[in-house]
Parts: C-alpha cells; structure tokens; sequence
C-alpha cells in the first residue's frame, strides 16, 4: 500500500479502501500503524503518511529511495523463499516473479540454473500430484471426504480446478455438484478418489472460485465473537477473521467464521481461560460444556 500511496502523493481515503478491497476505517488503522513504523532512533526515519480531510498523503522517507542491501544469507534466503512459491501451481515461470528472482541471483554472482541443486521442500501430500493432472483434464472426479467439523465422511462428486497452499495445508478448490457451487476441500481429508470417465470443462464457469487465505467469507456460514487475552493474539494469524479490534484492557475481541460447533469446542479447549464466546450468545457455554465433557470422559478413564 506505501509504494502505490508514495506514487501519488495523496489519494481519497475511500479510493484507497475501494483500491485495496478494505473499509476505510481498516485502512486509517493501517495507516496509524504506519506512521510510527521507521528506522532507530525513530526520530527522522519515521514513515510520513497522514490523513487530513478524508485525504491520505504520504511523503517518500529516505529509508524508501535506499537500495536495498542484503547480506548473501539474506539473499539466499530470498531466492529460496521466491523458488518455494514459484513451484506452486498456476505460477508463470517466466512471469515477474521468475525475472525478479534472476535479478537477485545475478546480483550475488549467483547463477540462477545452480539454483536447480537446492531443494526446497513444500510437504505436499501424495494426493496433490494426482489431483493436478485432473485439474489440467476437468476431470470429474468421485471422493470420500472426511468433515472435521461433523466428525462425518460422506461421498462427493467433483470437478477440480485448482490447487493452493495456505496457512501450512494443501487445499483443491472444486465445482461440487451437489451444491451447485465451488467448494474448498481440505487434501489431506480427503479418503479416497475415484475418476468417473466423465470430463466437464464448463463446470461453474462464469461463477467465482474462493480466494487463498479467504476460504470462508460465505455469508451462509456460522460466524461467532470471541474475547481474548492477550497472549491468544495467535488465534488472528492463524485463522481468517472477519475484523479484530483491541478492547481498552488490552484483550482482543474477533470475530470469526466457525465451520461448526465440533470446530469451536477443539479451538475453545485449545484457548482454556484465554477465549470466551460473545456472540451468539446461545453458544456462550460451548467452551465449559466441552471441558466438562472430556473431563469426565478423563475420569471414567
């Protein structure tokens, strides 16, 4: 957001929240983050970016017009990070990333072909190879596929098309014809794959597939509001959430999507006395009802 901001000086708030698919106000929030963001002895080296009538204007510090150094770790570390993203599927090999990274190699004297002798393992499970030659024929496709929230298997019939890694799982995004949509499938959930013979390269066209990181905006789905300690700050970068704010005695109230109450209990037990339900409220007592449960189930035991 700073680099495109710093281009243009100045720009409407609400053009900047409507560029960047946020609300303005998680944009002003943002924003205040970063203008106490800079180098020590942050006092001349602070980001200058205000908002002043509605008006984002930003300044270029000179931390930005510095050529970036990097020591060789440090570059090697980015060549490697760059080739783990550019073997993912969908990615151009010759496209910005592929001509960025070379950029970087040359710039260490390395060349960019010796970087084929490093291995950078990505812990995809077996089911992905199989998966992506279905999605390069729209296969139709026959899976058993196991539900965490339900605890339930059932049978699916699906047209792959396409494959993501996110958040350290490997996930198929399908035209799922009982629901008459796109589906996000979990691979390591799924039992078994059957092929049907049929092939439907038209299936859900013209309709949107899910986002990378944002598997569970649907408005169909459960959405609760939890109150955290502090140190539950982890529960923000590990699942998708709504919005977060800070409460003024330094805990965190969120809000979420749920993908049922089994989901809810496991991460509930997993926060102890660091999380409690808001909203709904009639799912207040989720978290007690669950550690009486497996309490109890430890005594029998």
């Amino acid at each position: 957001m700073l680099p495109w901001l710093m281009e243009r000086g100045s720009v409407p708030l609400a053009e900047v929240a409507e560029h960047f698919g946020a609300t303005p106000a998680e944009v002003a929030r943002d924003l205040e983050l970063a203008a106490l963001c800079g180098l020590p002895p942050f006092v001349d080296e602070l980001i200058d970016v205000f908002i002043d009538e509605d008006t984002v204007v930003v300044g270029v510090p000179r931390l930005f017009t510095r050529p970036l150094r990097l020591s060789s770790p440090e570059a090697f570390a980015v060549l490697a990070a760059g080739r783990a993203a550019a073997g993912l599927p969908g990615t151009d090999p010759d496209g910005p990333l592929a001509r960025a990274l070379a950029k970087v190699a040359a710039a260490i004297g390395e060349d960019p072909a010796q970087l084929d002798d490093v291995d950078v393992d990505l812990a995809a499970p077996p089911e992905v190879e199989v998966l992506r030659g279905h999605v390069a024929d729209s296969d139709r496709l026959r899976i058993r596929y196991w539900s965490a929230s339900s605890d339930t298997e059932s049978e699916r019939t699906i047209v792959p098309r396409r494959l993501v890694a996110d958040r350290g799982h490997w996930y198929v995004i399908a035209w799922d014809d009982a629901a008459s949509d796109h589906r996000t499938f979990r691979i390591d959930r799924i039992r078994g794959i059957e092929p049907t013979g049929e092939h439907d390269a038209d299936a859900g066209r013209g309709r949107p597939m899910p986002e990378p990181g944002r598997f569970f905006v649907d408005a169909d789905v459960e959405r609760v509001v939890l109150r955290l300690a502090p140190s539950a700050g982890w529960v923000v970068d590990t699942y998708p959430v709504d919005e977060a704010r800070e409460l003024d005695d330094g805990r965190l109230e969120v809000r979420l999507p749920v993908t049922g109450r089994r989901w809810l209990e496991r991460l509930l037990l997993r926060l102890g006395g660091d999380g409690e339900v808001v909203e709904p409220v009639e799912w207040r007592d989720v978290g007690r009802e669950a550690a009486a449960r497996l309490l109890a189930r430890y005594e029998r035991s």
